[in-house]
């Protein structure tokens, strides 16, 4: 996702990084050369009078398939629009409920830092699952050898490691570390980050209907192909120039949507998910090491170590920052 200042209005407006320029380019070269040569034609048959009554649609009937156009345009952004908040809202509550898990957790247990390590190797494979990429790499820091080989096994890695979490959680409640209140507490907020994660899935496996995004094209392209025909009698070789324009900003718009579609992959505008997961590693990992610090306080006989998946955590974010 691109960082932007909103108030600076002219640098934004000028912007190439992020933009559908680089995809619409072609497309729009291609429709401007061809209001060219329906001009040069239509100049050529007033001069000898040949087919100039091919030439001059009626720009009403015209009007007619550009308004439906555009509501259908505009409603292929919304579209893609709320796919990419709920990708967003989503991966909030992956966030707020991440915290909270390792924070009650954290409190009432002394494995802390396992706890802090299975959740951000959690969001970390969550992560990878979502741009296509069904492995636990990138979680040697914070998964055992044993929790990393049974997620690989799963078809759905990120649920393995939630089956840990899980495990983890009764294996507190056996040892009589945690009641049954702090055990549902535990599992809702799992719950809700695999609920989420359900969400995310949906997101990414269900693209809006062939047959409507087809309509989209389809009707883009018998407008752009009529529209010189309509202007070339009426704005002469200004017509080329209203072809790019007006293409620019069909291609434009149709192409952000296909980008924000899909929330979740590597391009300019999708999500960034590798900050939501440094984010996460960061606050469980701190969240750990403060539970050690007051652990470490009640019982001053015992050896308590640092966590060093926190100090791995905050400056692995630090540095990406």
């Amino acid at each position: 996702m691109i960082e932007y200042n909103r108030y600076s209005w002219w640098k934004t407006t000028f912007s190439w990084r992020g933009t559908a320029l680089s995809r619409v380019a072609g497309r729009v070269l291609l429709f401007t050369f061809y209001a060219s040569i329906v001009q040069v034609a239509y100049s050529a048959a007033v001069s000898f009078g040949l087919f100039e009554h091919l030439f001059g649609i009626d720009p009403v009937a015209h009007s007619v398939l550009g308004s439906l156009l555009g509501f259908l345009i505009v409603f292929r952004m919304n579209a893609s629009n709320a796919r990419f908040w709920e990708g967003r809202s989503s991966w909030g509550q992956i966030i707020n409920s991440s915290r909270n898990l390792v924070r009650t957790g954290s409190e009432y247990s002394k494995e802390s830092q396992e706890l802090a390590g299975l959740v951000t190797g959690y969001v970390i494979c969550l992560r990878r699952s979502l741009q296509g990429l069904r492995d636990t790499e990138e979680t040697e820091l914070y998964l055992s050898d044993e929790v990393r080989h049974s997620a690989d096994t799963f078809g759905n890695p990120p649920t393995g490691i939630t089956a840990a979490i899980t495990s983890w959680i009764a294996d507190q409640y056996r040892a009589g570390v945690f009641d049954s209140v702090i055990v549902r507490q535990l599992e809702e907020q799992l719950s809700k980050i695999v609920d989420s994660q359900g969400a995310c899935e949906k997101i990414q496996k269900t693209p809006l209907p062939f047959v409507y995004v087809v309509m989209v094209k389809q009707l883009i392209v018998a407008y752009l192909l009529t529209l010189p025909v309509v202007l070339c009698e009426r704005c002469g070789w200004w017509s080329p120039v209203l072809m790019t324009v007006v293409s620019l900003g069909l291609f434009g718009m149709e192409e952000a949507s296909v980008e924000i579609e899909d929330p979740f992959g590597t391009d300019h505008n999708c999500l960034d998910m590798q900050a939501f997961t440094l984010t996460i590693a960061r606050d469980a990992g701190q969240l750990a090491r403060r539970a050690g610090k007051r652990s470490m306080k009640v019982q001053p006989t015992e050896n308590h170590s640092t966590s060093d998946l926190a100090h791995a955590s905050t400056k692995s974010f630090q540095s990406v920052q």
